[in-house]
């Protein structure tokens, strides 16, 4: 069923008893003007065609029909049919038109000489209502027009948040009026010594706005209390002594680099020995500063700060910390995020969203933390490292990537997990949904990002959309790698540098 090869699998597609519709330059598109533009720029990359060129109002010329039919289904839900002589589709509001838009750019094909898209009906929805992946650029920076390329090929696979992890021990990515320290100080340089950056204001809302008309929310991430080392580097009365740990040492062993030092930039990939005062008021003055500024740049509703890998925070401590800042986030009108291990505290703002990252098999209690959050009343975000972490190694052979999360992380492995199996006594009415994290230790350029999360970022989107696992004929792994497959010329058109993985039957038209 290549012919019908759909990625993200459809809620609901079968083939009609039609010969295809033929695309050609007297093909008309009608409707929306926004979802048109889409539509026109996605059939060119992938058929050279001029779509609709010769076309005139006037001729009884084969039509491509795109509508929003407010309240005909869900929210992002859209309806796809097609027969020889028409193409229309219909979604419940502009984000689902756009997602049926992507859908029919998959489905175009080549039949002999000619490009087709093949009869057929869909109905579609996603399953989760948070789909989103996560670019870390802090680590290695990656600048505006890298991160609006991730944008256009996370949405054409119907995700819709972008996180941005802008800040970490080796730098601060995000330019703030209240705190221009931060970036004159703290942003120079990157893993391995490697150059920095930081996005401007104008740059973060040229994202954020980029990001919008791809009906794609961006999360920002300022992580604290720990992976705050280039915090000291501006302000360093805000910021303990570094502590140095066997973790901390072996990481070194293993990948060089020095020791990390106050009041020196740090280009290593060790984690766990930084940590904010957190009993010095000045340092909630800092807090209340960076979020207080960062929810007047993000239109969207969530504020992450972060509160993983605090080895150097004392646990008692670190509760009071991420109580504290979950409030003051709360209190801003934005929804706090946080990675799991904040669910250890009692007393987070009841409203704040966990983000799992262990295992598919929870291990050392992360599972327990993550079900504090659904304790207060809120939701998770899945994220098990083992499973969609795209910088893991497909293999030991694998140039770029790290392997911590359980061994390198295969295509199969990357989709062989149900989230509502992770972690026990959570459904899918407690799961916000689903986020597909890349850490830069190790990655560079854009085609190191292309090269990582191509094609397992498409099993996150499976995840994160499809019915569940056994709900539907197209959710296996057999069918998966199939569908994939059949998506490599489309990736290669829109100059994707995707990883040729003999795990797949790559297409070659």
């Amino acid at each position: 069923m290549t012919e019908l090869s759909v990625v993200p699998a459809p809620a609901s597609i079968s083939a009609r008893e039609s010969a295809a519709f033929p695309l050609d330059a007297q093909v008309r598109i009608e409707g929306d003007a926004d979802a048109a533009a889409v539509l026109t720029a996605l059939l060119e990359a992938r058929t050279g065609l001029e779509v609709g060129a010769s076309a005139s109002a006037e001729d009884d010329a084969r039509v491509i029909r795109l509508d929003v039919d407010k309240g005909s289904g869900d929210a992002e839900s859209y309806r796809l049919t097609v027969d020889e002589a028409s193409v229309a589709i219909s979604g419940a509001d502009a984000a689902g038109l756009f997602y049926g838009v992507q859908t029919l750019g998959q489905l175009v094909a080549r039949d002999g000489g000619r490009w087709v898209v093949p009869a057929v009906e869909i109905a579609d929805a996603p399953r989760f209502a948070y789909r989103g992946v996560m670019l870390d650029v802090a680590r290695h920076f990656h600048p505006v027009e890298t991160v609006k390329g991730y944008i256009d090929r996370a949405a054409g696979l119907k995700f819709n948040v972008l996180h941005l992890h802008l800040t970490d021990d080796q730098g601060w990515r995000i330019q703030l009026a209240s705190r221009p320290e931060l970036t004159e100080r703290a942003s120079a340089t990157s893993v391995g010594g490697d150059p920095g950056g930081f996005f401007t204001k104008a740059d973060y809302r040229e994202i954020v706005e980029y990001a919008a008309s791809r009906h794609m929310t961006v999360v920002p991430e300022v992580d604290m209390p720990g992976h705050t080392h280039a915090v000291g580097l501006a302000y360093p009365e805000l910021v303990e002594e570094p502590v140095i740990t066997d973790r901390v040492r072996e990481t070194i062993e293993v990948f060089g680099g020095d020791l990390p030092a106050a009041g020196v930039p740090y280009q290593g990939i060790a984690v766990g020995f930084s940590s904010l005062r957190i009993h010095d008021e000045a340092t909630y003055d800092f807090v209340a500063d960076v979020f207080g500024e960062l929810a007047g740049m993000t239109p969207g509703p969530y504020l992450h700060f972060g509160g993983d890998e605090a080895h150097g925070t004392a646990d008692e401590d670190f509760a009071e910390f991420v109580e504290r800042t979950s409030r003051l986030i709360s209190d801003l009108d934005k929804i706090p995020i946080a990675w799991h291990e904040a669910g250890a505290a009692p007393d987070l703002s009841d409203d704040t969203i966990g983000q799992y990252w262990g295992f598919v098999q929870p291990t050392e209690g992360m599972d327990d933390n993550a079900r504090g959050f659904v304790k207060l009343g809120s939701k998770l975000i899945l994220s098990p490292a083992d499973a969609v972490y795209l910088d893991m190694k497909y293999d030991e052979s694998t140039t770029l990537g790290l392997s911590w999360a359980n061994g390198p992380t295969s295509v199969e492995q990357a989709y062989s997990w149900e989230p509502s199996d992770v972690i026990d006594g959570i459904e899918d009415d407690d799961i916000l949904g689903v986020e597909a994290p890349l850490w830069t230790e190790t990655v560079r350029s854009a085609d190191d990002i292309d090269h990582l999360a191509f094609p397992r970022i498409a099993a996150a989107a499976e995840a994160a959309w499809s019915p569940a696992t056994g709900a539907s004929d197209l959710r296996t792994w057999e069918s998966f790698r199939e569908r994939v497959g059949a998506l490599g010329p489309l990736w290669t058109c829109l100059g994707i540098a995707f990883h040729p993985s003999d795990e797949i039957p790559w297409a070659s038209e």
